[in-house]
């Protein structure tokens, strides 16, 4: 189904499919075995992880590659047909697009976006599998951005903006990334919503005083940071497997409650912002959620309230309306949006696909029809101007 509007969207939420090499192109060899690795196991690939398999996905070559969008008709409700379950088993030979920056182009132009962010699909779940052992997270991730920036470009004819990941675990390296980042024309960066594991075992709020170089630097810099949805180490406290594969039978997925740790992990990480007062210290900071849903929403804002009116001489401001002020949401596209936009206000909406992921949109712009209730303007600042004005740095001092 396309959707045609009378301007092209911007998608807050691509991703491309890791190639063959992006963890090992430019990992040193010393470092091999405590980082990515590929091994053969009953003549399948999989990948190593500081030594492990991992079991993030069942096939990290992705090809073949479930189709876009192919669970969406359940995570919407639908009455399941048998086309709709024959969909969400089948597969595809990878196409280029998947891969190449180039061929994503003329696929984003095909779909009627003139512009996406595009984040990693692997990439997001292995800092949680190295975090003990903070010089591997390190040497993995720089070489991961080299791959990226070669392959896919942090800002490729101003249409696709691939986000270098990020990790706090040593603080010297991450303002040295931001800066090759910053050089390389990012406009955004991404990191995972998690506290911050350090080489010695401790962990530390990502607002802790320690990190305040790199808020710094960003805030400084005036591009944005983007919060995605990642392994962020939550358990499901022994109710179900961990994990982030789902079991499918007959086209039915069981409910179970590690459904709510993208958004329990968001939701920390989001909070403990305001809470520790980061938007107070470094005021020109954005930071945009995405994946992550938003239905924590509600409560956040109950409890930033309970916070302000409970400890008058904390806060220095309002910290509803600081995070309303530095937070933009991209809700899940089977969020209740409007909801979201009565709580943040329709300029702190972004849309965002997750296309080609089989949980999100089978084409970006079937989102359109989740905007029925907004007028022209505020859709198009959902589908397009939101986004653009995160895309434009905004450097102290830049006018």
């Amino acid at each position: 189904m396309t959707h045609a509007l009378s301007y092209p969207a911007f998608d807050a939420d691509n991703h491309y499919y890791e190639a063959q090499d992006a963890f090992t192109r430019h990992l040193p060899k010393a470092m091999r075995s405590r980082c990515v690795q590929w091994v053969t196991i009953d003549n399948r690939q999989h990948h190593l992880v500081a030594g492990k398999l991992a079991r993030a996905v069942k096939n990290p070559t992705w090809n073949p590659i479930s189709f876009p969008g192919s669970i969406a008709p359940y995570l919407h409700g639908k009455k399941l047909t048998e086309e709709d379950i024959a969909r969400m088993k089948a597969h595809e030979p990878l196409p280029d697009y998947y891969l190449n920056s180039a061929a994503r182009v003329a696929k984003l132009e095909e779909q009627g976006l003139e512009a996406a962010w595009l984040f990693p699909t692997l990439g997001v779940l292995y800092e949680e599998l190295l975090k003990h052992d903070t010089e591997a997270v390190t040497a993995q991730f720089t070489a991961f951005n080299r791959w990226l920036d070669e392959d896919w470009g942090c800002n490729f004819q101003d249409k696709i903006f691939a986000a270098p990941y990020i990790s706090l675990c040593d603080v010297d390296w991450a303002c040295r990334e931001l800066e090759w980042a910053l050089e390389r024309g990012a406009r955004v960066v991404c990191m995972r919503p998690s506290a911050i594991t350090l080489a010695d075992g401790s962990t530390r709020s990502p607002a802790d005083p320690l990190f305040d170089p790199f808020w710094a630097r960003l805030n400084e810099s005036g591009i944005t940071l983007v919060v995605h949805a990642s392994d962020s180490g939550y358990t499901t406290h022994g109710y179900v497997k961990d994990g982030f594969s789902a079991d499918f039978n007959g086209g039915v997925f069981s409910p179970n409650i590690k459904h709510f740790n993208i958004e329990r992990a968001a939701y920390d990480f989001l909070i403990t912002l305001c809470y520790e007062k980061l938007f107070e210290r470094f005021p020109n900071l954005r930071i945009a959620s995405v994946e992550n849903g938003a239905e924590f929403l509600p409560d956040l804002f109950r409890k930033l309230g309970q916070s302000r009116d409970r400890m008058r001489s904390y806060y220095n401001e309002d910290p509803a309306e600081l995070f309303r002020h530095h937070v933009w949401i991209n809700p899940f596209w089977e969020d209740d949006v409007n909801e979201v936009a009565r709580y943040m206000g329709v300029d702190r909406v972004i849309f965002g696909s997750d296309w080609p992921h089989i949980e999100g949109l089978p084409t970006p712009l079937d989102y359109v029809v989740e905007l029925e209730k907004f007028n022209d303007q505020e859709k198009q600042l959902i589908l397009r101007d939101n986004t653009r004005f995160l895309n434009t740095p905004r450097p102290i001092g830049g006018g």
